[in-house]
């Protein structure tokens, strides 16, 4: 394992935890929240905007990216960094996840997944080993073993078959990852709804020498309640000395719910899709852009905001890019929301810090109902 990567708690509130994670290309604050660009770019944003949001890591996938503009072609231009001038920490999912949803005529055996490409049918094999060679040529910090995600509700059966298929995946993907001096490679639990499952995956993953843990197969469709049942029974099993990712996920109440069960990381495309259709989240709680009671109203998202596009921006103006259909309310939104992501992270970073995590928790979700609450009566 690359002395180049470390991980460090440096406090602790109950089971949430307050950290950095080390690494050549930066440090990534923990909890730490990872925009999602997916195909080498948050959408609509600019990436200095989304370093100024306070974003120590970004998020990219392995099966947008190789096929367009392709992996290979990526590493000739001097890899995913370069390619989308983001010098900072950045993680790469496997692939996995988007073979089962997005692909095309799909065909899994031991070997990987065969599939059509939903952009134009051309067919493509993803395995283990090959993932794990395109998140090498892309240059990506933080690289995930290749997994198979299985939608909720599902059977057992099902659950259980694609948690041990991902558990021979994970030996192979972690092989493959060799020796990558300040780069790591995570493992991914699986197991569906089924705690026993989700147990096994974890102890199995932590004999693996990876250098840190995700959670995945959650928030597909299961109700929060589901969710956090599973992490509870998870995280115990996990190491203490290495970060935990949950993928995927998720809305704020399903991140400050995390946090307070030990994870430390997290990925969504909520805060980006939600920009770009009218929707803003706040402190106020969630805020439809395009509602008419906002189109003549002067005050901003949030006039104590850190981010311009929530503290200098008028709702009515912000409604009117949106219903116009304007590319410049997308952008706005979408850096508002992201902003608000961070300044979340940061508020629990700080109160796990000094030990007040569940009044934080108390205070933010009543500061979204109050929010909600006030927008359903104006």
């Amino acid at each position: 394992m690359s002395q180049e990567f470390s991980f460090t708690a440096h406090a602790t509130d109950g089971s949430a935890r307050e950290g950095e994670i080390f690494m050549p290309r930066g440090t990534i604050r923990t909890p730490a929240f990872m925009p999602v660009g997916t195909a080498a770019t948050v959408k609509a944003m600019f990436p200095q905007d989304v370093r100024a949001t306070s974003a120590d890591i970004l998020l990219g996938n392995v099966y947008h990216l190789m096929l367009r503009p392709g992996a290979e072609r990526v590493a000739r231009l001097g890899g995913l960094h370069e390619f989308m001038r983001w010098p900072y920490p950045i993680l790469t999912d496997s692939g996995g996840f988007q073979v089962m949803s997005l692909a095309k005529l799909r065909k899994l055996d031991e070997s990987g997944v065969t599939f059509q490409s939903h952009i134009d049918g051309s067919r493509h094999h993803l395995s283990p080993e090959r993932s794990m060679e395109i998140q090498h040529l892309l240059g990506s910090d933080i690289q995930m073993q290749f997994d198979e995600c299985v939608r909720l509700p599902c059977s057992d059966e099902e659950a259980e078959r694609a948690m041990r298929l991902s558990l021979r995946w994970a030996e192979r993907s972690r092989r493959a990852f060799h020796d990558q001096p300040g780069r790591a490679v995570f493992g991914i639990v699986q197991g569906g709804a089924n705690k026993a499952l989700r147990i096994e995956s974890a102890r199995a993953l932590a004999e693996m020498d990876f250098h840190g843990l995700a959670v995945g197969g959650l928030a597909v469709g299961e109700p929060q309640a589901v969710m956090l049942d599973m992490l509870e029974a998870t995280v115990p099993h996990l190491p203490q000395n290495k970060p935990r990712y949950l993928m995927g996920v998720g809305t704020p109440d399903d991140i400050v719910q995390a946090v307070a069960r030990g994870i430390d990381m997290f990925d969504c495309v909520m805060p980006t899709r939600a920009g770009r259709h009218g929707l803003a989240y706040t402190r106020f709680g969630k805020i439809n852009i395009k509602n008419s009671r906002h189109a003549e109203d002067a005050r901003p998202l949030d006039p104590e905001s850190n981010c311009p596009a929530a503290r200098d921006y008028s709702r009515a103006y912000l409604h009117h890019l949106a219903k116009a259909g304007e590319i410049l309310g997308m952008m706005l939104l979408t850096q508002a929301n992201v902003a608000y992501y961070q300044e979340l992270m940061a508020g629990l970073r700080k109160a796990v810090a000094e030990g007040r995590l569940a009044d934080f928790i108390a205070q933010t979700r009543a500061g979204w109902e109050a929010g909600e609450k006030a927008g359903r009566s104006g």
